[in-house]
């Protein structure tokens, strides 16, 4: 399944950053002992989405209990509950946090970030441009 990708959104890559360097081996049972009760779900290729909001947005937004930020991976490497199938693309919903580098935590899953990815700023048109 190939992802719809506007090249405004991913053309620029943005800020370097590195995610965890363990193998998955090691990876995912250091994110368990965190996380007893979220499903996991590693992903490589990943980007940091920071939804450029204005100040009420982001008063909405941090009333719900979110930060105004997405994740879009573009290999699932290994998802727990099988909902993405490895070597497909992923778009996480609006992030809650995001810890150690290379912890994404949504609601529902907390992502495991994989090697090198990106960071930057994206419009709410452009990050749900990416399906």
């Amino acid at each position: 399944m190939e992802s719809s990708l506007d090249g405004s959104v991913l053309g620029d890559p943005g800020v370097s950053l590195m995610g965890s360097e363990l193998g998955l081996e090691a990876v995912m049972p250091a994110a368990r002992k965190r996380y007893k009760w979220m499903p996991l779900c590693a992903v490589q290729e990943w980007i940091i989405l920071d939804a450029i909001v204005t100040d009420a947005e982001r008063t909405k937004v941090a009333a719900a209990g979110c930060l105004p930020m997405f994740m879009f991976a573009h290999k699932v490497v290994d998802d727990e509950q099988r909902r993405f199938e490895p070597g497909h693309w992923v778009r996480s919903s609006m992030g809650t946090a995001f810890n150690d580098g290379f912890l994404f935590e949504t609601r529902n899953t907390v992502y495991v970030l994989l090697g090198p990815g990106y960071r930057k700023s994206a419009t709410i048109k452009e990050i749900f441009s990416l399906f």
